[in-house]
């Protein structure tokens, strides 16, 4: 029988030395018995996809509002193809696959409907009020929000994944410092690969849904080093292609590029340094999970021209503008008066504090949610 012990024996054996390992995790906050099969990073894991703040994702805008079509990526497909490309990296360099999907199936489950939109405005409505910052939402999902359990609020996830969740960084994304988490150096060698997995899927899946969308030609791109490098090597391989797949392999291949560049470049580090402990993989002097200088060069070129020619989009402006005002006229709405609020929510003021529930609130509303909320309390002709 293939039980936990026997799983974080076989896990210490197959491991780096620099991985963190299921059997020496620092623990959870409030103490429960062990799962008899599961280690500690795969319970975490399972918690999270079971969890309504996980389900909610796939009704969450990642660029496009879900209802502009149903091809466009959400943050639950999002968050899937992070998943799939953290995997494949942690599984390369020998680390703890477990612990690095739990991050990234947990990183967006604080984002707001609406996407990076919808939190800017958040930002602005909060500020004075202890503010907010999506990855220190999501973790105040798993530790206080979801309610699961009868004996604590929230999931009760390991400390490894907590602290993954609160210092998720990247170039949109500088969480503040939490006490609880301020250990010297950076956060783990997974969160780390979770962190870089997310911006290789967001920049990569971001190109699909540009040229899906309209926003991006397939001319433009070809000033794109990365991407021009991609069809390159898509056309010498097959030849007559048609244009869709000519443009699925070039993303594909993009990711691959990306993908085997950060291992590779990632192993060479961790040798040069000597990593041989967890703690060693915090406290170098530079990450050890990141890109060669020439693909990091690459990489910035894509990101600069996504910034410019999509998310600086008319369209995209259009959209960000109505997402301020829906979270904003709620924002007030509720605040103003938040006996409009449902009574479960509504209950919990005494507590926390009308701005902070009612930031809870909206934060936890997908798209489709927050815009049926919307016409409920301003379109006179719609049933409350």
């Amino acid at each position: 029988m293939f039980d936990r012990k026997e799983f974080e024996r076989k896990e210490t054996e197959a491991l780096a030395p620099y991985a963190v390992k299921s059997g020496e995790s620092r623990g959870r906050r409030f103490t429960e018995p062990e799962d008899p099969f599961r280690s500690v990073f795969q319970r975490d894991r399972d918690r999270v996809i079971h969890s309504a703040a996980f389900r909610r994702l796939e009704y969450k805008t990642q660029v496009f509002v879900n209802h502009e079509g149903d091809h466009y990526r959400t943050r639950l497909t999002h968050t899937i193809e992070v998943s799939q490309i953290a995997r494949s990296i942690s599984r390369a360099l020998r680390l703890n696959e477990d612990l690095t999907e739990a991050i990234v199936l947990a990183h967006d489950l604080g984002h707001t409907p609406f996407g990076h939109a919808g939190e800017r405005m958040m930002e602005q409505l909060m500020e004075g009020e202890g503010g907010f910052e999506h990855n220190l939402q999501s973790l105040r999902v798993v530790d206080v929000l979801e309610k699961r359990y009868p004996a604590f609020g929230g999931l009760n996830l390991s400390f490894e994944v907590r602290e993954g969740i609160c210092k998720h960084s990247s170039q949109y994304d500088k969480p503040p410092p939490v006490p609880e988490f301020q250990l010297p150096g950076y956060p783990t060698l997974e969160a780390q690969v979770a962190d870089i997995a997310d911006e290789i899927a967001y920049s990569s899946h971001d190109v699909d849904d540009g040229i899906r969308s309209g926003m991006l030609s397939v001319t433009g791109l070809e000033d794109v080093g990365l991407w021009k490098e991609a069809v390159s090597k898509v056309k010498n391989e097959y030849h007559a292609i048609d244009e869709d797949i000519l443009k699925s392999r070039s993303i594909s291949y993009m990711i691959s590029s990306l993908t085997r560049n950060l291992i590779r470049s990632s192993d060479a580090l961790l040798k040069k340094h000597g990593v041989g402990t967890p703690d060693e993989g915090r406290t170098t002097r530079v990450k050890c999970i990141a890109f060669d200088l020439d693909m990091r060069e690459k990489n910035k070129e894509l990101k600069a021209y996504l910034l410019k020619e999509m998310y600086g989009h008319y369209r995209v402006v259009r959209m960000e503008q109505k997402a301020r005002r829906v979270i904003g006229d709620l924002f007030h709405s509720y605040c103003d008066r938040p006996e409009q609020l449902p009574p479960h929510i509504f209950a919990r003021l005494q507590n926390d504090g009308t701005k902070r529930v009612v930031c809870d609130y909206i934060a936890g509303m997908t798209d489709r949610y927050a815009m049926e909320e919307f016409q409920k309390l301003f379109d006179p002709l719609k049933k409350v």
